[in-house]
């Protein structure tokens, strides 16, 4: 049975994450302090007790999220579950490569870090929003932001039914209106600080694309379903420009997955905080049950079932 592991995003941070993983084992307390001493600041102390505003900063919540989900894949490891294809949402395509070894832990964690803090200078930059359009096909969405005058994309095409757009403030606002004519069943604004995964998020490549040039790269234990292009890669050399590319392009998450099961996935585990993966994944194909790892019990039911 092959299976999956799959990574979250931004909107999966909660205060106290990683709690559960950090205070029952050793190797995931020791992930943390290196964590710290990696960014140079008590990331630790924020995931435990935050406060929240705090946390939801793109900039900390990247690599608070990041850390998580590399406590969680250790855990798994040492009960002997291992992936055969491994994705993530955004910043989860980060952990998915550190979990399955294409980048170290050190490596990966600064790479977020930057990441964060140029994305959230973009944001300061060129304002943006982003909002949830549910009940509209990705096709009829399409029409209606080629009617909308300024910035506005679709940022992540999540599953069936469930499309972020993301762009400039006014035109997000005025796609939100046109999306609600168009017979979309519901359109929520989202709570983040830029247009992610949109040209608005283009002053942060550059930065981003030194970044990526100094991390190593290796050949990772099982191929990475990448978000722009939803195929699976496991060369080294192609890594930096599809995470690169993905900053400014959607999260392809429901074709990504639809892959995964083409190549025979059957089953997933959601390693890291919360279940927005478990819950797409369940729109996407009711058949793949995914079970979410937060914690060392849920790691030891998982390699008796």
């Amino acid at each position: 049975m092959k299976t999956i592991f799959l990574f979250p995003g931004q909107g999966s941070q909660y205060v106290g994450m990683g709690k559960a993983l950090a205070d029952s084992h050793d190797g995931c307390r020791k992930l943390l302090q290196e964590a710290d001493d990696v960014l140079g600041f008590n990331l630790s102390e924020l995931m435990a007790g935050g406060p929240e505003e705090d946390l939801k900063a793109t900039q900390n919540t990247q690599p608070a999220l990041y850390v998580v989900s590399q406590m969680a894949a250790l855990v798994l490891s040492e009960n002997g579950i291992k992936p055969d294809l491994a994705a993530g949402h955004s910043l989860g395509e980060y952990s998915a490569l550190a979990a399955v070894g294409a980048i170290s832990f050190a490596d990966g964690l600064r790479l977020v870090r930057l990441r964060g803090n140029l994305m959230a200078e973009a944001g300061v930059r060129r304002p943006g929003a982003m909002a949830a359009v549910l009940g509209l096909e990705a096709a009829a969405l399409d029409s209606v932001l080629k009617g909308v005058v300024g910035t506005v994309v679709s940022a992540n095409y999540n599953c069936p039914g469930q499309i972020v757009i993301s762009g400039e403030v006014a035109s997000v606002e005025a796609a939100m209106e046109a999306c609600t004519a168009a017979g979309a069943k519901k359109v929520v604004r989202l709570p983040v600080s830029g247009a992610f995964h949109s040209p608005l998020m283009e002053y942060a490549l550059e930065g981003l694309r030194e970044g990526l040039a100094k991390a190593t790269f290796v050949k990772p234990s099982c191929p990475v379903i990448a978000n722009v292009d939803a195929v699976a890669h496991d060369n080294p050399s192609e890594f930096a420009e599809l995470l690169a590319k993905q900053l400014v392009s959607p999260v392809r998450w429901e074709d990504s997955m639809r892959f995964a099961v083409a190549q025979g996935v059957a089953r997933g585990v959601e390693a890291g905080a919360g279940k927005v993966l478990m819950g797409l994944m369940r729109s996407i194909d009711r058949a793949i049950s995914v079970t979410p790892v937060e914690s060392v019990e849920a790691a030891v039911a998982l390699k008796g079932a």
